[in-house]
């Protein structure tokens, strides 16, 4: 991992260092047959994750259950714990899932102070399976789903107010969700400020960060949020299905453990995955030394480098609407983009295939903002800026 040792500089100053970014680039065998800007669905693994993840797939493999019952628990318990030193929090305070759709899951269908009657918020932005999972709590616990569309072009105030607002407008509210980056146009939500508001009211705020945790310079506490679902193969490169599940210590009982498991204050009862993809897990640990020897500030500082340098050239595109705050607070390394007045699902899928077919640039369709369907643009740390600049070229051809 030397060669992934940052030169001492700045974080700014480190994501234009083109020379060090190849460097990292090396370190990931990802494909050069299309620009790749769809690393918002997962992130691809380092070499040395990638291997050391085939080498504990032929251990697990070879030990069979006498390795999976005696050696692979204690292992197990020692990638819980690295996961939660990066997290910031204690080891009993999160579980170990398949990512963050299962925690989320598990946490909005499991939250038990409701009753009938009451109300919970989610927003547009959120993901589509958690917005199912929201509305399922209308059969499930006979209360109030309330959905709200964020303003667009956002600030800081405006999203603030938003939840202000319907907190003010629905008195018998108790729970929302809140999705720290989401993942349809990269919007960083004030999540902090927002629970704090809540959390004065006596309102519970499930966080998705998903595509927070990793990407951008924080940890979970810097939330103060209880509960959370967080991903670990998007922005730190674990093998795919890995993520965690959080619960601040003392409110594990808010959660109902899973389908008759024991009650108790043991995470581990709230989510039950069955026999799990050893191998993945046992691979966690290195993703992590990686990213930490990245440095997650850096990582920050280059994402937002790229994501930059392709939103400032397409807004001065005539034709172009890009999807994408002016302010640092909100943005991520995710923006998105359509062509002016075309909002449909059709156009923006068609969109999508003609800059993959006519520029070599595979960035994907997102639908469920209030505003309409858009294309989503994610870069990655191994993503080099000729890749961006391709980006740029095929929006101008396309604007014309």
């Amino acid at each position: 991992m030397d060669s992934l040792a940052p030169p001492a500089l700045s974080p700014a100053a480190l994501a234009a260092d083109s020379g060090y970014w190849q460097r990292v680039a090396a370190q990931y065998d990802v494909t050069q047959d299309v620009a790749m800007l769809d690393n918002g669905y997962w992130g691809s693994m380092a070499r040395p994750v990638l291997a050391a993840c085939q080498q504990h797939l032929a251990t697990v493999n070879h030990g069979n259950a006498y390795y999976g019952r005696l050696r692979f628990p204690p292992e197990f318990e020692a990638a819980r714990a690295a996961a939660a030193r990066a997290l910031g929090v204690e080891r009993d305070e999160i579980v170990l899932t398949r990512g963050a759709t299962e925690a989320l899951q598990a946490l909005i269908s499991g939250y038990n102070r409701l009753r009938a009657g009451d109300t919970v918020l989610c927003a547009d932005v959120d993901y589509d399976n958690m917005l199912t999972v929201m509305g399922w709590l209308r059969t499930r616990r006979g209360v109030d789903v309330v959905r709200l569309a964020l303003p667009e072009p956002a600030t800081h105030g405006s999203l603030i107010d938003a939840y202000a607002q319907a907190m003010a407008q629905h008195p018998k509210l108790r729970m929302m969700l809140l999705t720290h980056v989401n993942h349809r146009n990269g919007m960083v939500l004030p999540v902090a400020e927002i629970v704090r508001m809540a959390r004065a009211r006596g309102i519970d705020a499930i966080v998705d960060t998903a595509h927070g945790f990793g990407q951008l310079d924080m940890r979970l506490p810097d939330l103060d949020a209880d509960f959370a679902g967080i991903n670990l193969h998007k922005w730190i490169g674990a093998p795919v299905g890995v993520g965690a599940l959080y619960i601040r210590r003392g409110r594990v009982r808010d959660i109902d453990p899973h389908m008759g498991e024991p009650d108790g204050d043991d995470i581990r009862t709230r989510v039950h995955t069955g026999t799990v993809n050893f191998a993945a897990y046992l691979a966690l640990p290195l993703a992590l030394q990686i990213h930490e020897r990245i440095g997650v500030a850096n990582k920050a500082a280059r994402l937002q480098r790229l994501r930059n340098r392709w939103v400032e050239a397409a807004r001065d595109i005539g034709g172009l609407q890009v999807l994408a705050s002016n302010d640092p607070r909100l943005t991520s390394a995710i923006a998105s983009f359509r062509l002016r007045g075309k909002t449909s699902v059709a156009e923006n899928a068609a969109l999508s295939k003609r800059l993959l077919k006519e520029h070599g640039v595979f960035a994907v369709l997102r639908d469920g903002l209030a505003s309409g369907a858009c294309v989503r643009v994610t870069p990655a740390i191994f993503t080099s800026e000729a890749q961006v600049d391709r980006l740029v070229a095929g929006l101008k051809a396309m604007s014309m």
